[in-house]
């Protein structure tokens, strides 16, 4: 072929290259959902060359979430899943000599069940190693690899009894009453609460498979933390006279033998918060999470804390840490014993730090905005999980400061999807206090355009909306609406008075903080003041039922699994000890007072002209339907259009894929049915369509 020949078949190829479509992104959709990975629980391999963690995904036959572990090298390379079956396998656990990953599952095998299985990484099939009664809760792997701790439930007798007639040929029993003896009786998902059942923690031979239990109280135990010389073992106890009415629990250490006695190291005021104890690596000392007293329970900090191992020096919270005013979590010796690292949640970012025990210098290790979670470190290995507003969770490598992504689950969806744009919002609420929110744009949104407008309230109220991925938020940005979440007072994230400032005041501050963000936006002209929208679950969807109640500017509402008459659900939630000691029993008349202001909405249900939607799980232990049945009811009598959607044999969260996505669709045509039947929104002097 001559020169200029070829030199005219290139350009025809470039030309032909050059006129090639770009690929053409597309917003979020409900068919996307069972392509979505959660990716979680990671953790590094003790020489610090690979990483194990979990990946969940829809099962739409079956309509259920399953998990499978996943594997790849801390290099990034040889990605790749290593467990497989219709049963879930979750905890994946590395032995510490390397040879076994430990993880458990209710797969076939010699035990009905969950137990432990080990796969051995010389190769093999995975073989089922425990053959436990009773609820498996955790395991720890003692520091030679020899023993496991597991922390155990006392098994249902009846249940058995049932089991072991049906395995007979014979039919079960009818259940026997409930018979309840507590003062705390009922926990979601959990049920009802019998007197006389425990969670203790029991040691594992490998070798033998011998099993025995730790201590001998009658408390329940839970968290071990094995010391590095593997002869101690911390754990979290009560042994309060009531601990139900007394929860929070106390540190312990005993030797790591079976019948052993606890020592107590902490006191009634060292209140042991959520997570488990870590050791220094020299065994002197132990760090773990402090709670607040029982009044403030609903909008508690975690305090870093430490104790000497042998008892020998009280238990003090860090000061340098304490000035921070942030809760913090996950903290760990670092492996010279010189400093403690934690992650601590600061306005709508969790990031990274460090303290140094001899100076108490804070090193903040990632700057915002960024969330982390789950920290794992070992060898060379230091892994997290992270995302952003527009990116799903991921295992990345930290190292120097910097963030590496290893696993890529989700990259081959996100990659074909246009999602709204997410940025900070500040403004001031109606007393002057500074509040912080997220705005999320509506795919495609042009500047200066209003557009239908949603404001979303997250549930605790101790929680925070931080930039992480919000599927809820993609979702409504893809069919055309501004979405706001509003970090109103009672959020985490932005200090201990800013979280209780709510406390036996619920709906007053939280409400003037989200009208003041929703006029915020409409000034920015983003929100059309004629197409406002508000929903939220839990205690998202208490505050909705406020705000209605309280104004009339939002032409449509959603409200999951919330409560408006407060003194109805004494006793029949599991709130019992905050309703207790935050705002006091109804029989007090200073109490029915406060009761009465809080169940606001219900008494002043005349006053909502909102089209409501209603939805609720139908076992639901920690808000009640009788929550969203009193207000469906109430605006059924009321004439205002309302619907009551309740979901069968669920708990406070929605778990079935099936109906997890009916309830995005059931939001989405609600908000469309009331937003959208006005087809035009106004930019800065032209008119445009809006779906």
């Amino acid at each position: 072929m001559s020169l200029t020949r070829l030199s005219q078949t290139l350009f025809l190829i470039l030309l032909l290259v050059v006129a090639l479509p770009a690929q053409t992104k597309r917003p979020l959709k409900l068919d996307d959902l069972p392509r979505l990975r959660e990716v979680r629980d990671a953790q590094c391999s003790p020489e610090g060359q690979a990483v194990a963690y979990v990946v969940s995904s829809i099962d739409a036959k079956e309509d259920k979430g399953v998990s499978h572990i996943w594997m790849v090298g801390f290099d990034g390379k040889g990605e790749r899943q290593i467990t497989a079956g219709q049963e879930s396998e979750s905890s994946p656990r590395w032995s510490p000599d390397g040879k076994y990953l430990a993880f458990t599952s209710s797969r076939p095998g010699p035990a009905k069940g969950n137990q432990v299985w080990l796969l051995d990484r010389n190769g093999g099939e995975a073989f089922q190693l425990t053959e436990v009664k009773g609820r498996l809760q955790s395991y720890e792997w003692s520091p030679d690899s020899k023993r496991l701790a597991l922390v155990i439930g006392d098994p249902d007798p009846d249940a058995e009894a049932n089991a072991a007639a049906q395995a007979a040929g014979g039919k079960p029993k009818p259940p026997k009453p409930i018979v309840l003896d507590r003062y705390k009786f009922k926990q979601d998902v959990q049920g009802y609460l019998i007197s006389g059942r425990h969670s203790y923690i029991y040691l594992f031979d490998i070798a033998t498979k011998k099993l025995e239990r730790l201590t001998t109280g009658k408390w329940d135990e839970t968290a071990p933390s094995w010391s590095p010389d593997g002869t101690r073992i911390a754990f979290i106890s009560n042994h309060a006279a009531d601990p139900d009415r007394d929860p929070d629990g106390q540190l312990f250490v005993a030797e790591a033998k079976a019948s052993a006695t606890e020592k107590l190291l902490t006191t009634a005021e060292n209140r042991v918060g959520r997570g488990r104890a870590e050791w220094s690596p020299d065994g002197k000392w132990i760090t773990f999470l402090e709670g607040d007293e029982k009044k403030w329970n609903a909008y508690s900090m975690s305090h870093l804390v430490l104790v000497a191992s042998d008892g020998s020096a009280a238990p003090k919270r860090v000061p340098s840490v304490e000035a921070l005013d942030r809760g913090v979590s996950g903290p760990q010796f670092t492996a010279d014993g010189k400093a403690i690292r934690f992650l601590v949640t600061d306005n709508r970012s969790v990031y990274p730090a460090q303290v140094n025990l001899a100076s108490g210098k804070i090193d903040r290790l990632l700057a915002p905005p960024v969330v982390v979670s789950n920290w794992e470190t070992a060898g060379k290995c230091s892994c997290v999980l992270s995302g952003g507003d527009t990116k799903y969770n991921e295992v990345h490598a930290f190292e120097n400061g910097k963030l590496r992504q290893l696993t890529h689950r989700n990259d081959e969806l996100f990659a074909e999807l246009d999602l709204g744009q997410t940025e900070e919002v500040s403004f001031k609420s109606k007393d002057g206090t500074e509040v912080h929110g997220l705005l999320t744009y509506p795919v495609g949104y042009v500047k200066g355009t209003k557009v239908p407008f949603l404001l979303r309230i997250h549930g605790g109220p101790n929680a925070q909306d931080q930039h992480s991925f919000s599927t809820e938020r993609q979702l409504f940005a893809a069919n055309g609406y501004a979405v706001l979440a509003v970090n109103y007072r009672g959020s985490s994230g932005r200090g201990q008075k800013f979280s209780r400032a709510i406390a036996a005041d619920w709906g007053h501050y939280e409400v003037e903080d989200l009208h003041a963000g929703v006029d915020h936006i409409i000034k920015m002209g983003v929100a059309d003041p004629d197409r406002l929208g508000v929903g939220g679950w839990s205690y998202g969807g208490i505050l909705t039922d406020y705000l209605i109640a309280s104004d009339t500017r939002f032409k449509v509402a959603t409200s999951g699994a919330g409560t408006a008459f407060t003194v109805s659900y004494y006793g029949t939630d599991h709130y019992i000890i905050q309703y207790d000691n935050e705002i006091g029993p109804p029989w007090n008349p200073k109490s029915w007072e406060i009761y009465q202001k809080l169940s606001y909405p219900f008494l002043h249900a005349d006053r909502i002209k909102t089209p409501t939607l209603f939805l609720c799980g139908e076992k639901d232990f920690n808000v009640p339907i009788s929550g969203s049945e009193q207000m469906y009811q109430a605006l059924r009598s009321l004439g205002i259009d309302t619907q009551l959607i309740i979901y069968p044999n669920e708990f406070h969260g929605i778990q079935r894929p099936t109906y997890v996505r009916d309830r995005y669709e059931r939001y989405i045509a609600w908000y469309d049915k009331y937003l959208k039947k006005a087809s035009t929104a106004t930019t800065t002097g032209t008119a445009t369509s809006q779906k």
